[in-house]
C-alpha cells in the first residue's frame, strides 16, 4: 500500500504553482533588466561547492545553515550553498583578473539547514548585486541606491532603510583591548539590546573609563540622523577609524536625504549583522508590517583575501519569494487569455497557429481524445474553420450563451 504521505515536501520547502510563478518570472526579469541597465553583469554560481571554498571568509551562521554531503567522487565534503554572496565573491576573485571596478549581479534559489523564526522557507530565491574593487563611500551609495530603486520597480511601498557601520564597533573593541570572548560576548549583548547585562558586563572587565563610557554608549545610539551628532558628543576621544565611520554615514545620510527626500532614515550604531565577514557601511529596507528586513546589505572588503585576491566589496542581497508576497496581484498584468485551436490534421490550420504564436498569442492545441473542450482549457475564443481559412470565434457555451 502506498503512503499517504508521499506528496508532502520537507518542511520549510515548497513550490510555486502556475500563477504565483508567472508573478515570480516576471519579477525576476524586471530586477534582471534593472540590474543591467546599472551595468551589473549576470553570473550563475553553482549550486554546490567543496566546503572550504564555499564557506572561506565566512562566518560560523552561514556553516550551521549549510547541507553538507560526501562527494561520491572525490570523497570531500561538499555543501549546497546557503548565501550566493561569498560564491559571488570567488568569481570577482579568481575568474576575473583586473583591477577595474566589477559589477555582478546573481538570482537563484539557496538552501537553508534550517528556517529562521520568521521566514518559514527553507528555500529562499535570492537576488543580488555586488560593486568589487572600489572602497569609497560612493560605491556603497550606489548600491543602497540600486536596492531602493528594485523594491521600487518591484512594486514595493512604504519602505524605510536602516544604517549602520560595523567598524564603529570593532574600533571602539580594538581601543579597549578587548580579548575575542569579550568582544564576542558584548557582540551578543548588543544583539539583544540587554542593557543590564552590558552594565553588569563592562563593570566586570578592566577598562579605562573611558573605554567603559564608549561601549555602553553604544546600545542607546540609534534613531534618526541626530544619532550621529549625538554619538560625536557621547563618544570620548574615538579612535581615527570611527570618527571616519562616522563622517561615512553623515557623507551617505546627506546624500540619500537629496536623491530620496521622503524616505524615512533610522541609524543603529550598534547594529552588528553579518558582523564576523563585513566591514563597513550595513544596511537594511523595512516596511510596515512585515516583521524582518525585506532586503540587506553592506561592505565586506576582507572576504576576497581568502580566495588570493583582497578586493573591496560591497552589495546587497534579497529574497524574491518575500518580495513576491508583499506586492499586490494587480500590479502583475493579467495574462492574455488563450486560444483553442482543434485537433485536426490541417497544413494551413498549423500555419495559423503558428503566426499566432509568433505574435506572442497563447494557443492551446486539442489532442485526440482528450477530455474537455475550449472552455474547459479556459479559452473563451478558438480557431474555427471558414472555407479555406481558419478564423478566431467566440466559444458558445453549452447553453448557447
Amino acid at each position: 500500500m502506498l503512503s499517504r504521505d508521499r506528496w508532502l515536501l520537507p518542511e520549510g520547502i515548497d513550490e510555486m504553482l502556475s500563477e504565483e510563478s508567472r508573478r515570480m518570472e516576471i519579477l525576476r526579469r524586471r530586477v534582471l533588466d534593472l540590474f543591467a541597465v546599472w551595468g551589473y553583469e549576470l553570473v550563475i554560481p553553482p549550486l554546490i561547492e567543496y566546503m572550504d571554498s564555499l564557506l572561506a571568509g565566512t562566518g560560523a551562521d552561514l556553516d550551521l545553515q549549510t547541507f553538507k554531503l560526501i562527494d561520491p567522487a572525490s570523497g570531500r565534503l561538499l555543501g549546497v550553498r546557503a548565501d550566493m554572496t561569498p560564491q559571488v565573491a570567488r568569481i570577482d576573485a579568481r575568474c576575473l583578473a583586473h583591477d577595474r571596478p566589477t559589477r555582478l549581479c546573481y538570482l537563484g534559489t539557496v538552501l537553508h539547514a534550517q528556517a529562521d523564526h520568521l521566514a518559514k522557507s527553507r528555500s529562499p530565491m535570492q537576488v543580488g548585486a555586488e560593486l568589487f574593487g572600489h572602497a569609497g563611500s560612493a560605491s556603497d551609495l550606489e548600491v543602497i541606491r540600486l536596492m531602493l530603486e528594485m523594491l521600487t520597480l518591484s512594486g514595493v511601498e512604504d519602505v524605510h532603510l536602516d544604517l549602520g557601520h560595523v567598524g564603529i564597533y570593532r574600533g571602539l573593541a580594538r581601543q579597549a583591548s578587548l580579548t575575542s570572548q569579550q568582544e564576542a560576548d558584548l557582540f551578543e549583548i548588543l544583539q539583544r539590546k540587554d542593557r543590564a547585562a552590558m552594565t553588569d558586563l563592562l563593570a566586570a572587565l578592566p577598562l579605562k573609563q573611558s573605554c567603559r563610557d564608549n561601549l555602553a554608549a553604544l546600545i542607546d545610539l540609534n534613531g534618526h540622523q541626530s544619532v550621529i551628532e549625538v554619538a560625536r558628543s557621547r563618544l570620548i576621544e574615538p579612535p581615527p577609524d570611527v570618527s571616519r565611520a562616522l563622517d561615512d554615514l553623515q557623507w551617505l545620510e546627506q546624500n540619500l536625504r537629496t536623491r530620496f527626500p521622503s524616505l524615512p532614515l533610522h541609524f543603529d550604531l550598534a547594529e552588528l549583522r553579518a558582523y564576523h565577514y563585513q566591514t563597513g557601511v550595513v544596511f537594511a529596507a523595512f516596511v510596515p508590517g512585515c516583521g524582518r528586513e525585506i532586503a540587506r546589505g553592506g561592505r565586506y572588503d576582507a572576504i576576497g583575501s581568502h580566495y588570493g585576491r583582497a578586493r573591496p566589496a560591497t552589495g546587497f542581497s534579497a529574497d524574491l519569494r518575500i518580495l513576491l508576497n508583499l506586492i499586490p496581484a494587480q500590479t502583475f498584468v493579467s495574462p492574455e487569455l488563450p486560444l483553442f485551436a482543434p485537433c485536426a490534421d490541417d497544413p494551413v490550420l498549423d500555419e495559423a497557429v503558428a503566426t499566432l504564436r509568433k505574435q506572442g498569442k497563447i494557443v492551446i492545441q486539442g489532442l485526440p481524445g482528450q477530455n474537455g473542450g475550449a472552455l474547459d482549457m479556459g479559452c473563451t475564443h478558438a480557431l474555427s474553420r471558414r472555407g479555406n481559412t481558419w478564423e478566431i470565434t467566440e466559444v458558445s457555451r453549452p447553453d448557447g450563451s
